[in-house]
């Protein structure tokens, strides 16, 4: 099957684009409210984590950059169209078990609802869309939920039209700011539905690195090897915390809700001893343990792009069922029984880190077939080995981004 799937220098940019493909085979958003379901960001958390944990075991030896936050919005949305073993199987990988489809559709609305509203000196917005194969007759229902708690914007499309395809980037390089320019190269006769979600992201660095005090320092690989590269160097009062074999900081966008925090192992520690740590319980505990802390940050420039299957990992976290055309169940997409089931999901990011600002952009396609009080202290973080971080809003707990850098 074919699948289709200059640096700002002020502005710290993110966007994030999902894809819903489907197959034909074999075998008005709720606004009422912003209060966020606290079972929902616990899940989000907990998937977050399960999900790149699961990426960095695979592929560790490599820069990662993931966007937890846009495979979540492609997968619930999904889960929407869902049944029966499938259903089960995706409730369990998204962590939402406690939560009756409608709690959680309504719990996506309130979480959408508030991300739209962050703050007047940042941007953050989050636009979903399904176009469906307009010969054929979906399920109402599934497709009133998605207008009603994701605000997806739905049409018919011919998908046979050659041209279909510049319909759907259009749209993505709409609710992108032009970041993502093409997720659809061209369509497969086969198809009969595409969902996108698209994430954007843009805002300045609260307190800006200042490029004269840009110099060039070696960077330790993870072979042990140093490379000549250039970190920017800030000094001030930042949320910080010194953990066991590492310590972290906070740096914020704006009026601080949003958030990059970088987790640095201590010498001979490195990121193999740091990732396995990682869950929603100890996530919980070190953010709770940030303070204000006078200290010395020296932090790369670094730019990267990142690709993966996450067939894989999903299977992993326990959706295989979704990709066996034997198994799966996705029969509330269409109006006549079906038998749909995912091909592959594949995620792409991209990020750039300068001295004003960051650039970030990420694409998930699936396609589908049917068949406390701390004594004030300073510190000194030089970042010059491998690192771990982190984009989150800090209101909701949302993880927009999450990556290992180990080469910048």
């Amino acid at each position: 099957m074919h699948r289709s799937v200059r640096r700002t220098r002020r502005l710290l940019v993110g966007c994030g684009v999902s894809i819903l493909i489907c197959h034909i085979g074999l075998s008005q958003m709720v606004r009422g409210g912003t209060e966020v379901d606290h079972r929902l960001m616990l899940a989000n958390t907990r998937f977050s984590i399960k999900l790149f944990t699961e990426l960095y075991s695979q592929d560790g030896g490599k820069n990662l950059f993931v966007s937890p936050a846009s495979v979540t919005f492609a997968l619930t949305m999904a889960y929407n169209g869902a049944q029966g073993d499938s259903q089960r199987a995706m409730a369990q990988t998204l962590a939402v078990n406690d939560l009756s489809l409608d709690e959680l559709n309504h719990a996506n609305a309130a979480l959408k609802a508030r991300l739209d509203q962050v703050s007047s000196d940042v941007q953050l917005s989050i636009a979903n869309a399904l176009w469906t194969k307009q010969e054929l007759t979906f399920n109402p229902v599934f497709l009133q939920r998605n207008q009603d708690f994701y605000g997806a914007y739905v049409a018919a499309l011919d998908i046979d039209d050659p041209q279909s395809p510049a319909i759907i980037n259009a749209w993505v390089r709409q609710h992108t700011a032009g970041k993502i320019t093409e997720i659809v190269d061209r369509l497969d006769p086969a198809t009969v539905m595409l969902l996108v979600n698209a994430i954007y992201f843009k805002g300045k660095w609260a307190s800006e690195f200042d490029p004269a005090r840009t110099q060039a320092q070696p960077f330790t690989l993870l072979d042990g090897q140093q490379k000549s590269h250039p970190l920017m160097v800030q000094t001030g009062h930042y949320p910080y915390y010194r953990g066991e074999r590492f310590q972290a900081v906070s740096l914020p966008y704006g009026s601080g809700r949003l958030n990059l925090y970088v987790f640095l192992p201590d010498e001979g520690v490195g990121l193999a001893a740091l990732i396995p740590q990682l869950s929603a319980e100890q996530w919980a505990s070190w953010m709770a343990q940030f303070h204000q802390t006078q200290g010395y940050l020296a932090l790369p420039r670094f730019q990267l792009s990142y690709e993966v299957e996450l067939n894989r990992a999903l299977t992993a976290l326990g959706m295989g069922e979704a990709f066996d055309p034997n198994m799966a169940n996705f029969e509330g997409i269409l109006s006549t029984p079906s038998r749909l089931y995912i091909n592959s999901i594949k995620h792409k990011t991209f990020v750039e880190v300068n001295e004003e600002g960051t650039e970030a952009a990420a694409t998930t396609s699936i396609d589908v077939l049917a068949t406390s009080a701390i004594p004030q202290q300073t510190f000194t973080m030089i970042v010059n080995r491998p690192f771990f971080c982190a984009l989150r809003d800090n209101e909701t707990g949302t993880l927009l981004f999450m990556g290992t850098i180990v080469d910048p």
